[in-house]
């Protein structure tokens, strides 16, 4: 077994294996870029290496910068995590030719299923099932054009070497089909430094589901069963289970057995995901093969037991598999969600940020956390917006999505944007619970996943204004003790005045609405209020201990979480977060209508491309200019009809979230 390990990548996944490796007395080295300085994988790390500049390609992507790093510290081996490095077959040779194990296939295995097109030739050899679609090696658009039309509508343009959603375009028409298939080769080069393209046909209703193999080099395979990958958004992962809901031992069977020829197929070593698409009648066709650890991974370590790191350090080692296929068995369900950065109001675009809160589910048998930040670290441009996975494990599947359900209200982050309030909608989703799903549930669901108001408590407002008035009635006890003078009235909370009410007063704006409210003080000693707003009145009383607020509104006792960070505050409870700050009266004279007439980046990113010239004249929805941003691009469209006046940034410049990107005239 190695000594020391060094992990090339960073994030939740670098530190997921410096756990096992410290389980296993492996000693890590860490490495990191100007972004990740205070990492959380650079602290767990027993060594850290830095590797330059916060771009990937400046630091995580640099195969010299890391072999080095490897050769400094006397690192036997190289993890590479999952993306960055982890199939890049020059970094496989490079790790060869300087006799450091890579942990993970052989470069013949990565190279083989590098290549969508060439994979599915051999996997077709190998007996396996395939989606009918074009493969070939010409990249002639009128090819690939005809192919699609010939097989008929709808189609799937993927990028030969991608994967995570990047270079894939659905075409529903072949009226779409040119400007479908230029976006994706344009995303695939920049994603991956190659827009090759096969085009296959898409099935409507598929669900997704991958089986989960190892090999070991003494011509061992297994297959450890299957997770089902349906919940996706713009094709990448959601929400992950395993085992697939209703599955039939017979179909487990014949797809575990299929992954197995897949992987031996390329005389594959070490862990990897054969991924199927499986249809409504029962059919499944090969997908890709990744030549990795999957993110997803917890949800089979939770059902089998078993440590897929250490598996894979053991394989790495030359060392056997440890159990035989019919020693692995299936114990109880696990769900997987992936806790994103991201507006899934805003079409799920990413979001940067510093984690001001963050308050994880206390983790146990049930219930696990993978991450690779903390409290106060920053989500950066530079990298993906995944924030943690959380993993729940019971006995079934109802028992799973209620830890599930519960572990997300758990979870508690202000400062960025993120998609938990999201993932708890769909936990409870019914469609979702009763596993009626595939890959498109999330578009079919939209109007009952997505725009849920943020008011949706009724207790909102009257624990917001509970909140506001005991941390000022907190305010104004410290000073008065510190001043020595707690008996003065001009020291009291009640907002003592001579003659007049104890009455506070202030708008609290909750989501994007305002409310004018009104604070009276019934009782300073059991801080009892009376909270008015509108024609609604309250009354509330409770105590507020650091961040955790104890309130009693109208007899409805209630304990809730408030994060505070300049003048905005995150409110947290059973139900949806609530987000409000207070405003002044005048807030409506002080808003800005400018927005009329221009386009605000809707985050931060690179622009790609102008797709119209300034002084064009355009419709509604016209696509104006392409931005990019964590690999994924976003069209910037028309609001309205009228005319492109001036573009403020030219192609490969930075822009911040909410820049103006373009002066718009609408027409009159």
């Amino acid at each position: 077994m190695f000594d020391k390990i060094l992990i090339a990548n960073r994030g939740e996944i670098a530190c997921r294996v410096i756990k096992t490796a410290r389980k296993m007395g492996i000693l890590t080295v860490a490495v990191y870029s100007d972004a990740d300085r205070n990492a959380l994988h650079v602290s767990m790390a027993d060594e850290a290496i830095y590797i330059g500049a916060s771009p990937a390609r400046e630091s995580y992507l640099d195969v010299d910068k890391i072999i080095d790093a490897a050769l400094v510290t006397g690192a036997q081996a190289i993890h590479p995590g999952y993306g960055f490095l982890s199939e890049n077959a020059e970094f496989c040779r490079r790790c060869a030719a300087e006799n450091i194990v890579f942990i993970g296939p052989p470069t013949s295995a990565i190279v083989a299923m590098g290549s969508k097109s060439a994979a599915k030739q051999i996997m077709e050899k190998a007996g396996v099932p395939l989606v009918p679609g074009y493969h070939g090696d010409d990249q002639n658009p009128e090819i690939i054009r005809k192919a699609a039309n010939d097989m008929g509508y709808p189609v799937l343009l993927k990028a030969t070497a991608g994967g995570g959603g990047k270079g894939m375009r659905q075409v529903w028409s072949a009226e779409e089909f040119d400007s479908a298939l230029q976006a994706a080769k344009r995303e695939a080069l920049n994603g991956f430094g190659d827009d090759t393209m096969l085009v296959e046909k898409y099935l409507t209703q598929p669900r997704h589901i991958e089986i989960q193999v190892f090999c070991d080099s003494h011509g061992n395979a297994v297959y450890l069963f299957e997770r089902d990958c349906s919940i996706q958004r713009r094709h990448q992962k959601v929400i992950e289970e395993a085992p697939a809901p209703g599955l039939s031992e017979s179909l487990r069977s014949a797809m575990g057995n299929a992954a197995v020829r897949a992987a031996q197929a390329i005389d594959y070593v070490g862990a990897g995901t054969v991924e199927f698409l499986l249809d409504s009648d029962g059919s499944f066709y090969f997908m890709e093969m990744n030549t990795r650890l999957q993110v997803e991974h917890p949800v089979t370590e939770m059902i089998t037991g078993l440590d897929l790191v250490d598996w894979q350090l053991q394989v790495a080692a030359d060392g056997a598999l440890p159990l035989k296929q019919e020693e692995l068995q299936i114990r109880g369900h696990a769900i997987e969600a992936r806790i994103y950065a991201e507006d899934p109001d805003n079409e799920f675009l990413p979001q940067t940020g510093t984690l001001h809160f963050l308050e994880t589910p206390t983790e146990s048998d049930h219930v696990r956390v993978d991450t690779g930040v903390r409290e106060g670290d920053e989500v950066s441009v530079f990298y993906d917006p995944m924030i943690a996975k959380l993993i729940v494990w019971d006995t079934d599947r109802d028992a799973a999505l209620r830890r599930l359900s519960t572990a997300l209200k758990q979870y508690r982050i202000s400062g960025v944007i993120n998609n938990i309030d999201f993932l708890h909608t769909i936990s409870r989703h019914p469609v979702f619970a009763a596993a009626d799903f595939d890959t498109g549930f999330i578009g079919k669901n939209e109007a009952s996943l997505l725009g849920m108001e943020y008011d949706v408590n009724p207790n909102s407002l009257p624990l917001a204004a509970l909140y506001l008035a005991l941390s000022q009635q907190q305010r104004v006890d410290e000073y008065a003790k510190a001043s020595g003078d707690c008996d003065s009235p001009w020291n009291n909370a009640n907002n003592w005045r001579l003659n007049q009410a104890a009455e506070h007063r202030f708008t609290l704006k909750i989501g994007d609405e305002s409310h004018v409210v009104s604070v009276t003080v019934n009782s300073a000693t059991d801080s009892s209020f009376n909270i008015r707003s509108g024609d609604v009145s309250y009354t509330a009383n409770g105590s507020l201990a650091g961040r955790i607020l104890k309130a009693n509104i109208d007899g409805h006792k209630l304990t809730a979480t408030v994060s505070a960070h300049n003048g905005s505050y995150s409110l947290f409870s059973n139900a949806r977060t609530v987000h409000f700050s207070i405003v002044g009266h005048d807030l409506g004279d002080n808003s800005n209508d400018a927005g009329e007439n221009q386009l605000l980046a809707p985050m931060n990113g690179t622009i790609v491309s102008h797709l119209v010239d300034a002084g064009s004249i355009v419709s509604k929805g016209t696509p104006l200019m392409i931005m990019e941003a964590m690999k994924m691009e976003h069209t910037i469209r028309a609001p309205a009809d009228g005319t492109v006046t001036v573009f403020y940034f030219q192609a490969g410049e930075l822009v911040s979230g909410g820049a103006e990107l373009i002066l718009f005239e609408r027409s009159e």
